[in-house]
Parts: structure tokens; C-alpha cells; sequence
């Protein structure tokens, strides 16, 4: 629950106006995992394909991702990111980051911060 909770949080987190958590969320998906379809961005982010495309809309009409055919598939679509796609991506993420040390530097003590980082390491092992 604390992680959900974490993500959720991380993900309404948002560094400009222009962009919904679910439009961000999409384009740090891109940014981190390459080209994709619609219909694969839907299911990432379990939503309806029809949700998606309204998503995919709003960041295309932001000039924030290309459109291509697929060249496996002519019916569907391969979404990347623009320069500036990948720009604002990589600068949510940044804000993110810094958001996050900072509010580990500010409310908790050295020795609760290396507790946490033992914690994640364990975790870790337990997903490997």
C-alpha cells in the first residue's frame, strides 16, 4: 500500500499545467521504453485502447510524439518521441527526483535515510 501510495503520488507530481498524470505517465513510458503503439500503451497502463488514443491526441496536438506506420503492421501506428518529447520527459523525471531527495533530506535523519536504503535493497533482492 505505501508503494502505491508512493507512485501515486510521484505520478500527480507535475512539473508544468500543460500535461495530465496519466499524459506524463504516458510519455515517461515512451522515454524510458522506446517507440510503442497505441494498443500496447494501453495495456501498460491498463486502460481502455479508446482512453489511450485520447491521451496519445493531447500529447501529439503538445508536438511531444511522432506518428509513424508500422512497418509490420499498416493498420496501426508506432508512437516516439519529438525532441521535445523527450525533453519534457527527461526534465518530469529530473523534477521528480529532486522532489523525492528532498523530501527524504527534510524529513527524515541520516540514520532513517540509510534505513530506508537498506530496505529498498532488500526488496530488491526479494524482486530479483
Amino acid at each position: 500500500m505505501v508503494f502505491s501510495r508512493l507512485r501515486r503520488l510521484l505520478k500527480d507530481f507535475a512539473t508544468g499545467e500543460d500535461l495530465t498524470p496519466s499524459q506524463t505517465a504516458v510519455l515517461i513510458t515512451l522515454w524510458k521504453d522506446g517507440a510503442s503503439s497505441t494498443s500496447a500503451l494501453a495495456g501498460a497502463e491498463r486502460i481502455r485502447p479508446q482512453s489511450m488514443a485520447t491521451i496519445v491526441a493531447a500529447l501529439d496536438g503538445h508536438g511531444l510524439i511522432r506518428r509513424a506506420p508500422d512497418p509490420d503492421d499498416g493498420r496501426r501506428q508506432v508512437l516516439t518521441l519529438t525532441e521535445a518529447g523527450r525533453e519534457r520527459a527527461e526534465s518530469d523525471r529530473r523534477a521528480r527526483e529532486e522532489w523525492l531527495a528532498r523530501s527524504l533530506q527534510d524529513q527524515f535523519s541520516e540514520r532513517e535515510r540509510r534505513v530506508i536504503v537498506e530496505a529498498l535493497s532488500l526488496l530488491q533482492r526479494l524482486t530479483d
